[in-house]
């Protein structure tokens, strides 16, 4: 039983991985600080650093797997902000990637713009992560939204 499971999460981290390759080649170059961050991430998530470079470099097959619910949808859409500003770049095709992954993600069409700018603006801060979570799961549940 645990074995399905632990299947599941381990397709759901690679997906996330590969969203986090495919924003860090949007701008055609994966800089070494992103190739760090998504080593990271892997890393955190049980993903040996030669796994994280053959997803990137496209040597393992990679299929979306989308999250389940509200906390996971933010943490890949935060680690995608996130990657999208470790370069201190920030190109539109990155900024584009981050809108249609958050979309992708379930994110409705009218929050998008204000969640990503509450993320770019906390990580540019230093916020602690779990306080930007905090505030945007609760932007997320409120119907209206406020004003920038």
């Amino acid at each position: 039983m645990f074995g399905f499971f632990e299947k599941e999460q381990a397709k759901k981290i690679k997906g996330h991985l590969c969203n986090l390759a495919a924003l860090a080649k949007a701008d055609g170059n994966v800089d070494d600080r992103e190739m760090k961050f998504i080593i990271t991430v892997g890393k955190k998530n049980g993903v040996s650093a030669s796994e994280v470079r053959k997803i990137v470099q496209g040597e393992t097959r990679c299929a979306a797997d989308l999250p389940g619910n509200d906390s996971e949808r933010f943490d890949q859409i935060f680690d995608l902000v996130d990657m999208m500003l470790a370069d201190g770049i920030v190109d539109q095709t990155e900024m584009n990637f981050c809108t249609i992954m958050a979309e992708k993600l379930g994110f409705r069409e009218d929050i998008v713009d204000v969640l990503m700018g509450k993320i770019s603006q906390g990580v540019k801060d230093a916020v602690p992560r779990e306080r930007i979570k905090d505030e945007s799961l609760s932007l997320l549940k409120s119907p209206a939204l406020p004003q920038r």
